[in-house]
């Protein structure tokens, strides 16, 4: 997936500190119901989700991030983000086979956390016998498809 860096200052509002991404994510890595990010801010580790305002995406810089990291409200900051955790288009030929022939579940598996991918992978991944995998990558949609349903469409 690619990397994107800028710069940009550290903005405050009402109590509150972030950065504005000067790009639109669905647009840059794909229309999903969130963006999980890694990556720096300052040169510092920063992990974080994006978050849409009027304004337009940004990420929140928290109190103790900023403390840590000596970074204030003002300051110009060299940003570098990427999506956090297993990306469907970086998968192995079978899960992106999967995920390409069920849109539905694919958009549910991107909207969840990056905690949540990694274990259906680890389980995807432990199966030793290929029909075991096919199996599990099968159930695996389904249930993406299930929870979204039980959920009220929410994954």
């Amino acid at each position: 997936m690619s990397e994107q860096t800028f710069r940009t200052a550290i903005v405050g509002r009402g109590g509150k500190a972030y950065v504005a991404l000067p790009f639109d994510p669905d647009t840059v890595w794909g229309r999903r119901a969130r963006h999980d990010l890694t990556g720096t801010i300052g040169g510092h580790p920063y992990r974080g989700k994006v978050q849409i305002t009027d304004s337009g995406p940004i990420l929140s810089i928290g109190p103790v991030w900023r403390r840590d990291n000596q970074a204030a409200v003002g300051d110009q900051v060299e940003v570098m983000v990427r999506p956090e955790g297993p990306q469907v288009d970086a998968m192995e030929p079978d899960l992106v086979a999967a995920f390409d022939a069920d849109p539905e579940a694919r958009a549910i598996f991107e909207g969840l956390s990056t905690f949540c991918r990694k274990n259906y992978m680890r389980w995807v991944g432990e199966a030793k016998r290929p029909e075991t995998r096919a199996r599990r990558i099968a159930e695996m949609m389904t249930m993406l498809r299930k929870d979204a349903r039980d959920e009220g469409g929410k994954p």
